[in-house]
């Protein structure tokens, strides 16, 4: 059965409602840029989004735009944007691979697009979701919604496409490495059998397909684990069933990051009589292992410690540099914090 998609018009009111309740202001809470900044959505359209209103762009562009996005607001320790060849070098590619996704002339390979978003740090629907599903992910971070009681394993494993022994790895620390062909195929048939059809019987190939305006036969070595879809068919599959824009790309460690950081919302936000297991999970499984293993550096491996973090930060724009703010450059008209 295909997951009815969440009404942003009510997550947004709820989550504006929670951010007064909470003591903090909404506008800040809810600002274009902050939303954009977590989507990769262009800040004067996110109020079109919300409202459902918004003309969605043919994927190229989209993909395209959000590449800059990131080049723009996600630079260097030193505010300077990112070479293509840096950018590249991170995934072992050369620097003209990206340039038609730098130029709007073509989309990347699914290997590339993965390696750009892990580069700046994103979540790996960044490129690929819609406006809608990545407003909505932005919106859930901090959105209430009502836990389904399902077993906790159980409960990620359905969220995530990963076994509840995968899950178990990643927690501790050791998540399993699985070549992307497979681990895509295994997220695949994971969609087929957990989200099927009102008969009970999972959606054929055909069906899918035909959502995106592709023959089945285009899914058929997908299906068969034999390769990759190319960007516009992963696009589909998941609109299809209605998951997070980064479902069939995402490893298993940002796979169950995404599903916990959902759940840990729920948490936060709901009045507990007392602690939930999961909040326990994810208090356990926090910093301290890296807290200890720092702790034994010397003051020389210290610096190059928050060398290293500077840089991370900066390419996921959360360092402020000279002539920037919040990780973009200064100089755009502040949002308006109203609820649409």
């Amino acid at each position: 059965m295909r997951a009815a998609r969440p009404d942003l018009v009510a997550i947004w009111r709820r989550t504006w409602a929670l951010s007064q309740e909470s003591g903090k202001d909404p506008a800040e809470v809810l600002s274009a840029e902050r939303l954009s900044h977590l989507s990769g959505v262009e800040p004067g359209r996110i109020p079109e989004v919300v409202a459902g209103t918004a003309v969605e762009a043919p994927l190229e562009r989209r993909v395209h735009e959000r590449f800059l996005r990131l080049r723009a607001t996600r630079r260097d320790k030193h505010g300077r944007e990112w070479p293509l060849a840096a950018i590249a070098d991170d995934f072992d590619a050369p620097g003209a691979s990206l340039g038609p996704l730098n130029a709007g002339t073509g989309l990347p390979r699914m290997g590339h697009a993965a390696g750009v978003q892990r580069f700046f740090g994103v979540h790996a629907g960044f490129l690929l979701a819609d406006s809608k599903s990545a407003v909505e992910r932005a919106l859930a971070l901090s959105a209430t919604t009502v836990s389904d009681g399902r077993d906790d394993l159980e409960h990620l494993s359905y969220l995530t496409g990963m076994t509840p022994r995968a899950i178990r790895l990643t927690l501790d620390g050791s998540p399993p490495r699985l070549p992307l062909k497979e681990q895509v195929h295994l997220r695949f048939e994971h969609l087929r059998r957990t989200r099927v059809r009102e008969d009970g019987q999972p959606h054929s190939l055909a069906a899918i397909a035909k959502s995106f305006d592709a023959s089945g036969q285009s899914l058929t070595r997908l299906a068969q684990g034999e390769g990759l879809p190319n960007l516009a068919a992963a696009a589909g599959i998941q609109r299809f069933y209605g998951v997070e824009g980064g479902f069939l790309l995402a490893d298993d460690t940002e796979a169950l990051s995404t599903a916990l950081a959902l759940i840990e919302g729920e948490l936060e936000s709901a009045v507990r009589d007392r602690e939930n297991p999961m909040l326990a999970v994810l208090r356990g499984h926090d910093v301290r292992s890296i807290v200890t293993r720092a702790g034994r550096l010397s003051p020389q491996g210290w610096k190059s410690l928050a060398d290293h973090l500077d840089d991370l930060l900066a390419r996921e724009g959360q360092l402020e540099v000279p002539g920037t703010k919040d990780g973009a450059p200064t100089g755009g008209a502040a949002a308006e914090g109203e609820t649409p």
